[in-house]
């Protein structure tokens, strides 16, 4: 993981599937993505608000990894980064490997604490028909395992910019696999 890298960032003001790339975004502990539309203490993804508004945002940075968009460009499929939704476009790092409770550094300042595996929803095929089964895998003993990015909290904030370095840090164990936030 020594060459773990920013590939992209990208944020949204308004609700949209996709996010525009930017030159930079900022982090803001216990809130995410500075102007983004999900950043906030509770839950902001619109679902989950219809379920319960008061709920804690686990899911404030969305990370993805960019090997993802060239696994299904295998199947046909044209995916650039910021196109399903993500804050964050990652390379060299096995994203959905990571135990929960993992600290990311990105770049000189941010710290994001991973909290679980983004699960990707039916907009995915409204973007790119067919794409949705392309983001679902199986594990070994056929339990279903998505593959659409992780998503995180903001520790602490910073400035974040493609071509930063990632570092990783692992929670004491026993490590605990991540599930769906």
């Amino acid at each position: 993981m020594d060459s773990a890298t920013i590939t992209a960032v990208s944020s949204n003001g308004t609700y949209s599937f996709t996010k525009p790339n930017r030159d930079s975004i900022t982090l803001v502990a216990g809130l995410g993505v500075e102007g983004d539309v999900h950043a906030g203490v509770t839950v902001k993804h619109r679902s989950r608000m219809a379920q319960d508004p008061t709920r804690p945002n686990l899911r404030q940075v969305h990370l993805i990894h960019q090997e993802l968009f060239a696994e299904v460009g295998d199947e046909g499929f044209k995916v650039e980064p910021g196109q399903l939704g993500e804050n964050v476009t990652t390379a060299g790092i096995d994203l959905l490997g990571l135990p929960a409770g993992t600290l990311l550094r990105l770049g000189a300042e941010a710290v994001v604490e991973v909290t679980g595996l983004r699960n990707p929803c039916l907009q995915i095929d409204a973007f790119q028909d067919g794409l949705l089964k392309q983001v679902v895998g199986r594990d070994a003993v056929g339990n279903i395992v998505p593959k659409a990015g992780i998503m995180s909290v903001v520790r602490t904030g910073g400035l974040v910019r493609p071509g930063d370095r990632i570092t990783v840090e692992l929670p004491a164990g026993p490590h605990q696999p991540l599930r769906r936030v």
